[in-house]
């Protein structure tokens, strides 16, 4: 083992999970179900948790259910982790509405994603990150995934937005660690792998932590994967990383993360139902069998 060097700045946590939104098989919001998952992940080692975000169903989840969400958790997890909330619309005024919403309902900070669909400028870009930033008075998470929002963060955009007091933070899902490496050294901002494969090499390369689907399940083998590499333990860390590649590839690999962590959750029995919401719908026979196996390999069913 080598000398532990001192981690990262960790404003938003070091292990986080994006959680899933818990529905009765009706539809209609399951709080009682949420705040038992929050309150499991955080016994699990979870230092953050993140309510809606896309794993969360962010797009088919109302604002007063977010809020209530977000009010529900923090009461029962508050002073025990850090709680995050999503404040992501294509609709520069909708998400500022999301973000004052959270901060009223008692949300340490926001999570905002790179407006989707409607592909603006890097202008664009940059003044609705701003607009939401302004709208609360919350620390701030730029959430830059462009195989889904179908927007690149510009590295020039980024600058821009870091020079604010309140954007602390990026959680990366590009998949390219070097450029975040690069990022992350001239920006100053703490940097999050947003993409569960690459978990390791975010932290190997400095990353302030991760925030985690498959962290639903795994998540005391992140915190040992965090706390091996604040150690200076690159070799355990790696052998950590390599014992949770099954899981991993079991819900991130075969379907919708959202929909494989609702039916790995219910097959460990953490929440009673992996209702969804549309556009989204339930496992095949065969993912479902997989994970299962997968889950029972793996010890944790």
């Amino acid at each position: 083992m080598t000398e532990s060097a001192t981690p990262p700045a960790r404003v938003f946590g070091s292990v986080s999970v994006a959680m899933v939104t818990p529905f009765h098989e009706d539809g209609s919001l399951d709080i009682d179900s949420a705040v038992h998952l929050a309150d499991h992940l955080v016994k699990q080692g979870c230092d953050s948790i993140l309510l809606s975000g896309t794993t969360g169903e962010s797009p088919t989840t109302h604002q007063p259910e977010k809020d209530e969400l977000v009010r529900e958790v923090k009461a029962a997890i508050g002073g025990r982790a850090f709680v995050m909330a999503g404040a992501g619309s294509n609709d520069t005024a909708h998400a500022v509405r999301i973000a004052q919403g959270a901060q009223d309902s008692g949300a340490d900070g926001l999570l905002v994603v790179a407006p989707y669909y409607n592909r603006p400028s890097q202008e664009g870009v940059y003044q609705h990150i701003l607009a939401i930033t302004e709208g609360s008075d919350l620390p701030v998470m730029i959430y830059d995934i462009p195989g889904r929002t179908g927007v690149k963060l510009e590295f020039d955009t980024l600058r821009r937005l870091a020079e604010h007091p309140r954007i602390l933070g990026v959680k990366d899902a590009t998949g390219d660690v070097a450029s975040g490496f690069v990022k992350m050294a001239e920006t100053g901002l703490e940097y999050y792998s947003g993409d569960d494969g690459l978990n390791f090499a975010w932290l190997a390369h400095g990353a302030s932590g991760v925030i985690s689907v498959a962290g639903h399940v795994i998540a005391s083998q992140l915190r040992a994967l965090v706390s091996e590499v604040d150690a200076g333990d690159l070799p355990t860390a790696r052998q950590e990383a390599v014992k949770q590649l099954p899981v991993i590839n079991a819900i991130m690999g075969g379907g919708q993360g959202a929909v494989m962590a609702k039916e790995a959750l219910k097959l460990t029995g953490v929440i009673p139902s992996a209702t969804l919401r549309l556009p989204l719908v339930g496992a095949s026979k065969a993912q479902l069998a997989e994970l299962a196996d997968t889950l029972r390999r793996q010890g944790l069913m």
